[in-house]
């Protein structure tokens, strides 16, 4: 978009490393703990406990370090579209709404920044490969495959979703 004759800049939005930060201490707590089962343990279901617990801690801090390592930002609007460090490069044309999601698990909320697409199947064709893994799950529990999760972000999904609207006016939000 050109307003007054200047096109819009990009609106960037860096990691929020100290919330990343956070959730590689968590990650690394429960790979401690999985080892601990491991090793002090002799039962049975705490065998499994830590024999599940650090490969999938293990790799969730892989992922993280990975994240942290890149320094790229982790979201950027511009009158073309939205890329997402996570999700990729998607067209305004692609994008039919966006959506403010929360998941609720036990006492916890998880908020999601959902890109409601044209043709998904399109998407999940070019979707990186985690992004393909959890479709499915996602699709289980009413999401689209195009979720951002908010807690990577430095400020609120309304004002993401204020700066979408600056760089695509127009654009349906659904609640």
């Amino acid at each position: 978009m050109i307003r007054n004759g200047v096109p819009l800049p990009p609106t960037v939005y860096p990691l929020a490393k100290r919330r990343v930060w956070a959730m590689l201490a968590g990650s690394l707590v429960f790979v401690a703990l999985g080892i601990g089962f491991l090793v002090a343990h002799s039962t049975l279901k705490m065998t499994v406990a830590g024999a599940l617990a650090v490969p999938f801690f293990g790799f969730c801090s892989v992922v993280i370090i990975q994240r942290l390592l890149r320094g790229r930002p982790e979201l950027v609007l511009d009158d073309a579209g939205v890329d997402h460090a996570r999700l990729g490069r998607f067209g305004w044309d692609e994008i039919a709404a966006v959506r403010i999601r929360e998941q609720r698990v036990r006492n916890t909320s998880q908020w999601f920044i959902e890109l409601v697409l044209h043709d998904p199947d399109a998407y999940l064709a070019r979707a990186p490969k985690l992004v393909r893994s959890t479709a499915s799950m996602n699709a289980r529990l009413g999401f689209g495959p195009a979720n951002m999760a908010t807690n990577t972000l430095p400020v609120s999904p309304e004002a993401v979703l204020d700066a979408m609207r600056r760089h695509r006016p127009g654009l349906a939000v659904q609640h």
